[in-house]
């Protein structure tokens, strides 16, 4: 409320000011205030307690199952219906968003959170690695997938 709307040249601060400030709260605050609410602690964390069942199946689920559901899907309607990708896009580029759908923080937290209620306290920390360990492992293979894919012409 206190940026104007319009400078004196019919430019808007309030956007000039947006636009600056949004690499660093997407990349930087937003992912640090998501692992800060989450409630991780690493202390004590191992690759063996990354590699027990619970955290590796949150992680493959969230990877391997959320792309398959969502490629899957996806192409059954773009198959059977009609539709058709985006001008532009190709099947390289439609393959990284859906495996970018495995970005799953929130939800996957609470449903993990529910699954094991009231069990051992080591299982909330991990199904919360997993949630981290699918999450990041999405978050980076589907953004190879996309700065590799090139654009189509």
């Amino acid at each position: 409320m206190a940026i104007p709307l319009r400078d004196r040249r019919g430019g808007s601060p309030l956007a000039t000011a947006e636009h600056a400030q949004h690499p660093w709260v997407a990349f930087a605050v937003l992912p640090m205030f998501a692992f800060a609410n989450a409630g991780v602690s690493l202390k004590g964390v191992s690759i063996g307690t990354l590699l027990q069942g619970v955290p590796l199946g949150i992680a493959f689920g969230l990877v391997l199952g959320k792309t398959a559901g969502v490629f899957g899907g996806s192409w059954l309607l773009l198959r059977y219906t009609g539709a058709a990708l985006p001008a532009g896009a190709n099947e390289r580029q439609f393959l990284g968003v859906c495996v970018l759908c495995g970005i799953g923080f929130t939800m996957s937290l609470f449903i993990g959170g529910l699954a094991f209620a009231g069990q051992d306290p080591a299982r909330e920390i991990q199904v919360k690695l997993g949630v981290l360990g699918g999450s990041l492992t999405a978050g980076l293979l589907g953004s190879a997938l996309l700065l590799t894919s090139g654009r189509e012409r």
